[in-house]
């Protein structure tokens, strides 16, 4: 049986949201319009379950109900990047009064179909005004503002990590999807460049490269591969999963999502935190505000998550150490 260790309290993803509405929620007045949310999800409603409930129980909390006090309008990339365009102005010819994104692809996307609607980036896993999304973080200026992790100054921290748990780690592969940002694999470099390993970079396209991946990995007598962060890898995450085990390959992953379908270790931040946050700007821009004057925040909440279950299976001992610093264990 499987049992989970907390140390925090995270919100609980459940699907559709049953709870009561809250006393600060107003009804529209009589005859005022009702305002549309438009929400791009990466993935599906059911691989966002947790996300997707966050982000809705922060507009409750704020009086922004569902069917009644606001409407959003739901389009699912399905983990293809290719359909953000079309999803995007599907969004923008309902009338939205804002989008929601996550990620720098779909975040692209939607900067290439409109620079008047405003766009909320609930996660964001670079820095901002580095990969050229914003002028700055405290006025972000033209249609865009949200939630950025600055995730460069975590990824050597995934290298740090392999290097704690794989004994006497020299070989490392770091597989990276093709429209991932640069500044990502640069400090996943200057990381293991810092611990003296040996690194081989993969790159892949589409789920079909996947397992041609991990026989690199072993051909070249990688000991750990690294996935480096990117929201169509992550929509695959099962298959990666199921790949390191096959390959008997320890990895480290940037979200918790990984390892709770089997991966080893995952650090970074929490996500659903991130997405309920990102209601309070969706909030202020349909009470007026202009999303180049809102201030970009940045995640305040990380986790690291490791599976004992996994690590057993690969024959690997986490260090106390380790252990320790984990927000959660999976046993």
């Amino acid at each position: 049986m499987t049992s989970v260790m907390d140390r925090r309290t995270f919100l609980a993803g459940t699907g559709a949201i049953f709870l009561a509405t809250p006393l600060a929620a107003e009804a529209q007045p009589a005859g005022k319009a009702v305002p549309r949310i438009g929400f791009l999800g990466n993935l599906n409603a059911k691989d966002q379950t947790s996300s997707l409930t966050a982000f809705q129980q922060g507009l409750r909390d704020l009086g922004w109900i569902e069917g009644q006090t606001v409407t959003i309008d739901y389009r699912w990339a399905e983990g293809n990047p290719d359909r953000f365009p079309v999803l995007v102005a599907e969004l923008v010819q309902l009338n939205v009064s804002v989008i929601v994104v996550a990620g720098p692809p779909a975040l692209l996307a939607a900067q290439g179909v409109t620079s008047t609607v405003p766009i909320v980036f609930a996660v964001l896993l670079v820095d901002p005004v580095a990969s050229g999304f914003a002028a700055s973080l405290a006025r972000p200026g033209g249609n865009i503002t949200g939630l950025a992790s600055q995730y460069e100054e975590i990824v050597g921290k995934h290298v740090q990590l392999l290097s704690e748990v794989v004994p006497r780690l020299s070989r490392v592969v770091f597989l990276r999807h093709t429209a991932g940002l640069p500044v990502l694999l640069k400090e996943a470099e200057t990381a293991a460049r810092r611990l003296g390993l040996k690194v081989r970079i993969v790159e892949v396209t589409d789920v079909a490269e996947y397992e041609g991946a991990f026989r690199i990995a072993r051909s070249e007598r990688a000991q750990a591969i690294y996935v480096l962060p990117s929201p169509i890898l992550y929509a695959h995450r099962q298959r990666l999963v199921e790949l390191a085990a096959q390959y008997r390959l320890p990895a480290a992953y940037e979200l918790k999502g990984y390892v709770e379908v089997g991966g080893l270790l995952s650090y970074g931040p929490h996500t659903s935190d991130m997405y309920r946050r990102a209601a309070s700007y969706v909030d202020r821009i349909l009470k007026g505000a202009k999303p180049g004057d809102l201030p970009i925040e940045r995640a305040t909440k990380f986790e690291l998550v490791i599976n004992l279950k996994t690590a057993r299976a690969l024959g690997l001992t986490i260090p106390q150490s380790v252990l320790q610093r984990a927000d959660e264990i999976i046993r």
